[in-house]
């Protein structure tokens, strides 16, 4: 049992140790979808979903193989039930916004390799939360997932606007400015004690 407090905890996934800038998961998404804030903030939402389901999932999937000795089957069982998250995450924009669903394209099944929504599970797994605690670790990282992909998308439509030297344009810039933004979430490290 882990007595670390739940706002502790969610305040360190969410600034702390961000996924995409601080623990450096994610990076595919982060770097892809952040052009528009509309896509990003979409994107983000569709990933803090299929984290919270498939993390709750694994919580449960990791009692019973602990009580069956089987954890060896733990990264597999986690990747079917994100892979399944995924899927129905996929159907539901594609029905419900077609547009969103074009605008995501490949993105959005690259959540299911998303090695962020797999961290999330192995390590609330690891850190022995209980359920609660599994929760708000998985929301405070899904919304520092958000977080990081708002930001890199409000920079990147400013710089759209501006007049870029051509040795810098394109991944470049991008690259350098998601270093920068590690660097500042790297002052959060602070708050831990």
């Amino acid at each position: 049992m882990n007595n670390v407090s739940s706002a502790f905890i969610f305040i360190d996934a969410l600034l702390i140790h961000n996924f995409v800038l601080s623990v450096f998961l994610g990076i595919c998404p982060f770097i892809g979808v952040s052009n528009r804030f509309e896509t990003a903030s979409r994107m983000g939402i569709a990933v803090i979903f299929v984290m919270i389901v498939s993390s709750s999932l694994a919580y449960g999937i990791n009692l019973v193989l602990l009580h069956f000795n089987a954890e060896y089957l733990r990264i597999i069982a986690y990747i079917v039930v994100i892979a399944a998250m995924v899927q129905l995450v996929e159907m539901f924009i594609k029905k419900t916004s077609p547009a969103l669903f074009r605008a995501l394209g490949i993105y959005l099944p690259l959540i299911t390799t998303n090695c962020a929504v797999l961290g999330v599970a192995m390590l609330q797994t690891s850190r022995g939360y209980n359920f609660v605690q599994s929760f708000f670790f998985t929301l405070g990282s899904g919304l520092g997932f958000t977080l990081a992909l708002i930001i890199m998308s409000g920079i990147r439509s400013k710089i759209n606007l501006n007049d870029v030297p051509s040795i810098a344009r394109g991944t470049a810039i991008v690259l350098l400015i998601a270093g920068v933004l590690s660097l500042a979430f790297m002052g959060f490290t602070g708050l831990g004690g």
